[in-house]
């Protein structure tokens, strides 16, 4: 008798929560925001809508930033990176691949990391400066399927001081490019993994 009485509370207060969510849709009628109220970082909005933008918008190069950039604010920047990836040389793999000497080798380049078909399918590709840039602002735009859950870097001038100091964290920092430079993705063949 007891388990009825149970039974039948749990059933009428779903019963009353269903009509409830019903009235208040037809009476309510909620309106988007021109913009969030509450902006969130590393979170674009895309007109219409909200949530990250599907590549419509046009990357800023990093390569006229990189031979003024501060290598100081690149390791701060870094910092976001170091619950997933560890940089020194010959450091373990974490969630992430360790990205020592990362900058000029290819795609995929950690042996003994489980990277993503999408990842591993670009393995031929250099980690050139374009190539990182485009990368680091929306992981999962740039290699579609990725692992890395990152909603990315926004700020053009973080992922240029970001990249010059991945860059120093090699055996044979590539060379950078010159202030004003136009940027050039490689197309020749990847570095050997250092």
């Amino acid at each position: 008798m007891e388990f009825n009485k149970i039974f039948a509370a749990i059933l009428c207060a779903g019963i009353l929560g269903m009509v409830s969510g019903i009235a208040a849709e037809m009476l309510v009628e909620p309106h988007q925001l021109a913009q969030a109220a509450y902006p969130i970082e590393g979170v674009e909005i895309v007109a219409g809508g909200t949530g990250a933008a599907g590549g419509g918008s046009a990357l800023e190069p990093v390569e006229p930033l990189l031979a003024a950039a501060n290598l100081a604010n690149g390791e701060k920047v870094a910092g976001q990176c170091k619950s997933c990836h560890t940089f020194e040389k010959g450091g373990p793999n974490r969630v992430g691949p360790n990205l020592w000497g990362v900058v000029g080798n290819h795609h995929a380049h950690a042996d003994g990391f489980a990277y993503s078909a999408g990842m591993a399918g670009k393995k031929d590709k250099t980690w050139d400066f374009a190539a990182l840039n485009e990368f680091i602002f929306k992981p999962a735009a740039a290699i579609p399927g990725t692992k890395m859950g990152f909603a990315g870097i926004k700020k053009t001038q973080d992922r240029a001081d970001l990249l010059a100091w991945l860059n120093a964290q090699s055996d044979k920092p590539q060379a950078l490019p010159a202030a004003g430079a136009t940027p050039v993705k490689a197309d020749a063949a990847p570095a050997p993994k250092q």
